[in-house]
């Protein structure tokens, strides 16, 4: 499943690479409310949530669905600015149809297609059913899209100070070490882009990110296939620290299309595709080739070996091994007449820590 941003004909300094303290906020907003997609993080979100006012840690709750399972699109600027307070004017500037409008499509979870066709601010059949879907998803979505739909000019004013307020407790202090990583992230994507073009600057976004063969698509790695386009002000690409490792794009019709995309951390890895991910959850379903994996996990061994331990031909052996190999799961090392096969740690342990115990057990 992918997202193909059109980029037909559009001039290569429309496809931009720029830092948004106002989506890095948003990215710590997320990983406060979902801590558990974010491991790496566990200490900072306790420590800001142990040093909250009580009334700053109740407008969160009461509005985190803008940024909990996915992030409202005016969160993510199209034009980033250099200040959060730059950005947050900019938000001031949307309409309240478009402001309610992303607002309900991550409170109530409905069709953002649906939302649109008919404003719930002023067609009575489109604010039941806003209602309804916020309704079926708790007491305090219902109560946030209630208070929305009543007036959302004093809700958006709420929403602003809140942010204002979580800058003076916590953003201030932790934009000014992470906006180092981002520049340094976006020096290295500019240079990419003047230098070698769009295709190995976006190669080196992410492994869910590509430029189509013809140039004039930009391919994403997502959930749903959807499709949008990138002309009159282009596509954003902002790195985040805080993100990590989602990839948010926002590719709602009526919106620039917006990419926030994890900067890669001091150690390591790449994260590999969904293909990838699915040959090796496919080459692991089967219970020889755990078998196998299980025993190279106490060393390298020749298929002649592993042959023997399990009592099968070294034919069905070999077969085994190559799909464990294809997956990426095994490193190959010739010793004269012999090819001995050995576990590719890091690639099991990127699964998982339950499959890792198993294979280790």
């Amino acid at each position: 499943m992918t997202l193909r941003i059109d980029i037909g004909g559009l001039p290569s300094e429309r496809v931009r690479f720029a830092a948004s303290p106002l989506a890095e906020l948003t990215a710590m907003l997320h990983v406060l409310a979902e801590p558990g997609h974010h491991p790496q993080f566990a200490d900072w979100a306790a420590d800001v949530w142990a040093g909250l006012r009580a009334e700053l840690a109740e407008r969160l709750r009461e509005a985190e669905f803008l940024w909990r399972s996915s992030q409202a699109d005016f969160l993510l600027p199209a034009r980033p600015r250099p200040t959060l307070a730059e950005e947050l004017d900019e938000v001031d500037r949307i309409d309240d149809e478009t402001y309610v409008t992303a607002a309900l499509v991550t409170t109530c979870g409905g069709s953002r297609a649906r939302l649109a066709a008919r404003s719930p601010l002023t067609d009575a059949a489109a604010r039941e059913r806003a209602l309804e879907l916020a309704q079926a998803r708790g007491a305090r979505q219902e109560a946030f899209a209630e208070r929305l739909l009543a007036d959302p000019g004093s809700v958006r004013a709420r929403v602003r100070r809140t942010l204002e307020q979580c800058a003076r407790a916590f953003f201030d202090d932790a934009w000014t070490d992470v906006a180092v990583r981002l520049a340094t992230d976006l020096r290295l994507k500019n240079d990419l882009l003047k230098q070698q073009g769009p295709a190995a600057a976006l190669a080196s976004v992410s492994g869910a990110v590509a430029l189509a063969p013809d140039g004039d698509c930009i391919v994403v790695d997502k959930l749903q296939d959807k499709a949008t386009a990138a002309h009159g002000a282009g596509v954003t690409f902002i790195p985040s620290v805080f993100g990590s490792p989602h990839l948010v794009v926002v590719h709602a019709p009526g919106w620039h299309p917006v990419v926030q995309y994890p900067v890669a951390g001091p150690g390591p890895s790449e994260p590999v595709s969904l293909e990838t991910v699915t040959l090796r959850l496919e080459a692991l379903a089967h219970p020889v080739r755990l078998r196998l994996l299980r025993t190279l996990a106490r060393g390298p061994h020749t298929n002649g070996e592993l042959a023997h331990a399990w009592e099968l031909s070294p034919p069905e052996v070999s077969r085994h091994l190559a799909v464990l190999r294809s997956a990426g799961l095994l490193t190959a090392r010739r010793h004269g007449r012999y090819v001995r096969y050995a576990l590719d740690l890091p690639a099991l342990t990127a699964l998982g820590a339950d499959l890792l115990a198993a294979v280790l057990r």
